[in-house]
Parts: structure tokens; C-alpha cells; sequence
């Protein structure tokens, strides 16, 4: 069985998304800063992102996405990203957790599951020997980490202050002792991976 990996983009104040984030503007007011990285640079919700990772963002995306299984999503996360126009944007067994599984949409392309453990061993299931990635949003990490589902943790800091929005880790009381497994950088962000010591 591979690790399971959570792993975030957030701002250098602590927000994974600008204010009023929701359809329209998933990542929220100014939030697309956060995933500059993503795309090779600017970008607005006003038109679709046409560019890529280049560089060392791109070499650290190519390194994360190899050995990857399956990804574990929020419900909340999927619904500000409108679905992902109902493609989803991995190409991998892709888990949504929810407490309404009986909305599973029509097609393969999500399974919805009921709680975030029994999400987690689905996309380990489907992922066999490969990894889960564990994704926003923020309260789908916290539970994981909570819960001790999560063997490393990556948190990529875009270079922008948000001043606003929802925070990593808002309200998370649980001391996790983490060991530093490596930094990089690019213009865009500073990938920090840890491996999480149970």
C-alpha cells in the first residue's frame, strides 16, 4: 500500500483561499494567486487558465504526480470548483467526501463517499501500491491529520498575504510532530515537505 500524502497551496498569512470563496471564484477574492504556480503565471477567473507549471514548478508537480493512485477532495472544494466542469482535473480514481452520498453525480468520473476514513481506504483500494493524494479543502487536511491518516505533508506557500479567506489550519488545537524531508522554490511558491511522526 502506497502513503497517503496531503498536500495545499496556501498564502504566507495562512489562507488557502481569498475571501467569499465559492462558485464563480473557487479559490476566492485574489485566491487565484495562490496557483500561479499551476499555471506558469497570472491568471483570472474572468478567463480559463491556458498555461502550465514550467521550471521548478513543474519538475516538483512531475515528481509529485508520479507513483500517485487516487486523490480524496472535499465536498466543499468540489462544489467551489464548479465540478470541475464535471472532468476531472487528475485522471485518477478521484474521492469526494460527503455526508450526502447520495448525490453522486451520473458517470465515474467522482465517487462520492460518506466520511473522510472510508474515502481515504476506497482511494487506497483504487490506488493500490500507488499513493493518495489527500487535497483541499482545508478541512478535509485537518480531519486527516487529525485522525492520523496522513503519512507526509506538502504545503506550497505562495508569495502573497491574503489578509482573509479560510485558514489552513483555523481552529486546530492537535500538536503533529512533523520531520522535514525537503524545500524548493521558484518565482511562484516554496514547496515544504514534511513526513508526519506519529
Amino acid at each position: 500500500m502506497g502513503k497517503v500524502i496531503a498536500g495545499i497551496t496556501t498564502s504566507v498569512d495562512g489562507y488557502v483561499t481569498g475571501p467569499d470563496d465559492g462558485p464563480g471564484k473557487g479559490l476566492g477574492e485574489g485566491g487565484e494567486r495562490l496557483h500561479y504556480w499551476v499555471f506558469g503565471g497570472h491568471w483570472t477567473y474572468d478567463a480559463l487558465p491556458e498555461g502550465h507549471a514550467t521550471g521548478e514548478d513543474r519538475e516538483w508537480l512531475d515528481e509529485a504526480m508520479r507513483g500517485l493512485g487516487a486523490v480524496v477532495g472535499g465536498r466543499g472544494t468540489y462544489e467551489a470548483a464548479e465540478r470541475w466542469g464535471d472532468t476531472n482535473p487528475w485522471g485518477l480514481p478521484f474521492f469526494i467526501v460527503t455526508h450526502r452520498p447520495e448525490d453522486q453525480p451520473e458517470g465515474d468520473v467522482f465517487r462520492f463517499v460518506d466520511g473522510l476514513e472510508n474515502a481515504i481506504a476506497a482511494a487506497q483500494e483504487a490506488a493500490g501500491e500507488k499513493h493518495v493524494h489527500v487535497m483541499g479543502g482545508a478541512d478535509v487536511i485537518r480531519q486527516a491529520l487529525e485522525a492520523q491518516l496522513v503519512d507526509e505533508l506538502a504545503i506550497i506557500i505562495a508569495p502573497v498575504v491574503l489578509g482573509g479567506g479560510k485558514r489552513l489550519f483555523e481552529g486546530f488545537d492537535k500538536t503533529i510532530e512533523l520531520e522535514h524531508l525537503g524545500v524548493r522554490q521558484s518565482p511562484f511558491a516554496t514547496f515544504i515537505e514534511y513526513r508526519v511522526v506519529r
